[in-house]
C-alpha cells in the first residue's frame, strides 16, 4: 500500500514531536500542505516553529502551511477544518503527556486524550477521510521484567492516569476501524529525546539542571529502564506509516538503546563535565514501571523502518541544541512551570 496525501490535518503540531514532524516533512515533501491544530497549552509553543514563520529561506514551506489556535475536543471547528481545507488524512499527536501531572490531576488527560480523540474520530468519520493516524506510546503496555520485549500483541495494561488515557484512545481507534471501516494506524515509540522537548522531561530537565549545578533528581535506585528514540527517528516512522501503513495495523517504534535512568543521567554528566555527586535520589513515583522495551519488527517489515540515531550521538546533538537554544528554554520555562517544578521538588524532599 502507498498512499499519496498531500493535504493532512496534524493535531498537537506546536509540541515537542509534531513540531519536528511538520519542519521535516514540509522540508522534504513539497507537494505536502498542512494544517495545525493546537490548543497551545503549556508544552505547546509556537516558538516551535518560528523559522518556519519567520524565516524568508521557507517562503515556498509556509505558504503551504496554516495555524489554527483551537482544541482538539470542540465539536463545531474539528469539521469546519476537515471540510475548508479538504483534509485527506488526520494525524493525532495531540495529548496531555507527563505522568507526574496526570498522577496530580488525571482530567486534562482524560479531556484531550480521550474527549478530543474520540471528537477527531467522529468528524474523520463524517468526513470520509482516507486515514486517521493515532500517535501512541509504549506505556501503554504497562511495564516489561528484566527480558523480553513489547510487540504489537502485547496486552495493553496501563499503570498511570496518563497511559490509561492513551490505551483509551486506542481503543477507540481501533474500535472506529472495525465498527465503522474507518481507515486508520495506530504507532507506539518508546521514550523520545532531542529539540524542541519541554524541559519537564528527563533528559532536558537534567540537563538544565546540571549546567546551573543544581542537584538532579533521580527516582528510586534510577534503575527504571527505557528505550530512547530520537524523535527524528520517530517521525520518520509516523511518515512510514503514513504512507504505507496498513489500514487498521499498530505500529511499534523504538531505538535500539535501552538504558537506565541512571546511565542516561550519568552519560549527560559526563558529557557536559559535570561531577556524579549532583546526582540526589528521590522517592520514586507512584506505580513507576520498571523497564519499557520495544520491538519493532513488524514495522521493519511492513515499512522499511529502522532508526538511524544511536543514543550517544543524539544526545551529544541534543545537548548542543539546548546550549545553541538558550532564549527558546527560558522562553519556554515560564511561571506555571516553575510553579510546578518546585511542588514536584518538595513533594520528594
Amino acid at each position: 500500500m502507498q498512499r499519496r496525501l498531500t493535504r493532512i490535518l496534524v493535531t498537537g503540531g506546536c509540541g515537542f514531536i509534531a513540531s519536528n514532524f511538520i519542519l521535516t516533512l514540509l522540508e522534504q515533501r513539497p507537494d505536502l500542505h498542512i494544517v495545525n491544530l493546537d490548543k497551545l497549552t503549556y508544552a505547546g509553543n509556537r516558538m516551535n516553529l518560528l523559522a518556519l514563520e519567520q524565516d524568508p529561506q521557507r517562503l515556498e514551506q509556509r505558504a503551504r502551511y496554516v495555524f489554527i489556535h483551537g482544541d482538539i475536543a470542540d465539536p463545531v471547528l474539528v469539521p469546519r477544518l476537515l471540510s475548508e481545507y479538504r483534509i485527506q488524512a488526520v494525524l493525532n499527536f495531540a495529548a496531555e503527556s507527563h505522568v507526574d501531572r496526570s498522577i496530580h490531576d488525571s482530567s486534562p488527560f482524560i479531556t484531550t486524550n480521550i474527549q478530543g480523540a474520540h471528537n477527531l474520530l467522529e468528524a474523520a468519520r463524517k468526513a470520509e477521510i482516507e486515514l486517521f493516524l493515532q500517535v501512541s506510546t509504549d506505556e501503554v503496555y504497562g511495564t516489561l521484567g528484566p527480558t523480553g520485549l513489547f510487540s504489537e500483541q502485547t496486552p495493553l495494561a496501563p499503570n498511570s492516569p496518563y497511559s490509561a488515557s492513551k490505551a483509551s484512545a486506542d481503543l477507540l481507534v481501533r474500535a472506529y476501524h472495525e465498527t465503522y471501516d474507518l481507515p486508520t494506524v495506530i504507532t507506539r515509540c518508546s521514550n523520545n529525546y532531542g529539540p524542541f522537548q519541554f524541559p519537564e522531561k528527563l533528559i532536558p530537565l537534567m540537563l538544565t539542571l546540571a549546567q546551573e549545578d543544581k542537584p538532579l533528581p533521580v527516582y528510586g535506585d534510577g534503575a527504571n529502564v527505557r528505550d530512547w528514540i530520537h524523535v527524528l527517528d520517530h517521525c520518520r516512522g509516523v511518515e512510514l506509516a503514513m504512507d504505507r501503513g496498513h489500514s487498521g495495523a499498530v505500529y511499534n517504534f523504538g531505538g535500539n538503546a535501552e538504558r537506565t535512568n541512571i546511565q542516561v543521567v550519568t552519560t549527560l554528566l559526563d558529557l557536559l563535565g559535570k561531577p556524579h555527586s549532583l546526582i540526589r535520589h528521590v522517592q520514586d513515583r507512584p506505580g513507576h514501571d520498571r523497564r519499557y522495551a520495544m520491538d519493532y519488527t513488524l514495522a521493519a517489515r511492513e515499512l522499511g523502518f529502522a532508526p538511524k540515531y544511536t543514543f550517544e550521538q543524539g544526545l551529544r546533538e541534543t545537548i548542543l541544541w539546548y546550549q545553541d537554544n538558550r532564549e527558546w528554554l527560558d522562553r519556554v520555562q515560564d511561571g506555571s512551570y516553575r510553579e510546578f517544578m518546585n511542588a514536584w521538588y518538595e513533594d520528594r524532599q
